[in-house]
């Protein structure tokens, strides 16, 4: 390339590497002939220089779910947008992922889910691995989060249901210990106290966040004829989904029989009928808020926080008044 261009070899060196020592026609040259001689930079070695890899790991159990698919595909454009690569690597086995966050050449992970345990992020953090977590609440000096006020989002639609004049309410939960699941059964329940309904815990059954698993819930449930609900508060709009499919399998109309919210808005749902009543959660603004905080702490500019985000109901076909 030296050759190409007519110049030293320290001189293309300069040149490729941008060091502000070569004049603009020289190193125009350069690029010239790397050009014309098909030059692939050692990114490896410039790696190793500079003591990182400009690549960003992203580990969850699965990206099936359509809310995991939206929240990846922006943390992906936001990664490339920032001058960093994404890896995105998908595993339910946690020496697997253990191990290969440890010994992969990634700068800092974003992480879903619940996963890794309480001791799993003390082996990260003593390891200095910079990470930030979506949808579970984890702050140190090295480690932030990303959360939805899930809370306020399960006060807020149980709220809205109360409003509409019901008062035998169920909610589909996630399993325990899953960050937005537990939070939205707190909301309901501090909706159901303030109103002075009781909470009946045969109303509250597990969907997972699982469109099948809500599915076979509610048909067991329906099937063995207990009291109920006029209304369902699903975890997600999956679990929504699921339950309006049961309910009409056994006949019932929503939300002429039962009523039905979500939480999310999820994209599918313009596809869905009847239109789901459910809580937005701002997915873009969370992928973005993820790889924004993951590169301040890579980068030294900040110590781990939680950003908590808030949404808003938007209002479908899928409830309706009892007044």
């Amino acid at each position: 390339m030296a050759a190409q261009a007519g110049v030293s070899i320290s001189t293309v060196s300069k040149a490729l590497n941008d060091i502000d020592v070569v004049t603009p026609t020289t190193k125009q040259r350069v690029l010239e002939a790397a050009k014309k001689l098909n030059y692939v930079p050692n990114m490896m070695g410039k790696q190793l220089k500079s003591g990182q890899t400009k690549i960003i790991g992203f580990y969850t159990r699965s990206i099936e779910a359509p809310y995991f698919s939206s929240i990846a595909d922006v943390i992906a454009r936001e990664v490339g947008s920032k001058g960093y690569s994404l890896n995105i690597f998908i595993s339910t086995d946690k020496p697997l992922v253990m191990n290969n966050i440890l010994g992969s050449m990634v700068d800092g992970i974003i992480g879903f889910e619940e996963l890794l345990t309480e001791e799993d992020l003390k082996i990260l953090q003593d390891n200095n691995i910079f990470a930030v977590f979506i949808d579970r609440n984890i702050k140190s000096k090295t480690m932030g989060s990303v959360v939805f006020n899930s809370f306020q989002a399960g006060f807020q639609v149980s709220e809205y249901l109360i409003k509409q004049g019901h008062k035998r309410i169920g909610f589909l939960k996630s399993f325990a210990g899953v960050y937005d699941s537990d939070e939205r059964l707190r909301g309901y329940n501090a909706a159901l106290n303030k109103a002075g309904i009781p909470i009946n815990p045969q109303f509250v059954l597990d969907g997972n966040f699982s469109e099948t698993d809500t599915i076979a819930v509610i048909s067991s449930y329906l099937n063995s004829k207990q009291e109920l609900p006029s209304a369902f508060v699903a975890g997600n709009d999956l679990s929504a989904i699921g339950a309006i499919k049961a309910f009409k399998r056994f006949g019932y109309r929503v939300p002429e029989d039962i009523s039905v919210t979500g939480f999310d808005n999820i994209s599918v749902l313009e596809y869905f009928t009847p239109g789901l009543t459910t809580y937005e959660s701002p997915i873009e603004l969370q992928g973005k808020t993820a790889v924004a905080h993951l590169i301040d702490l890579i980068e030294g500019r900040t110590q781990g926080r939680v950003f908590e985000l808030d949404g808003e109901i938007v209002i479908r076909n899928s409830t309706r008044s009892l007044k």
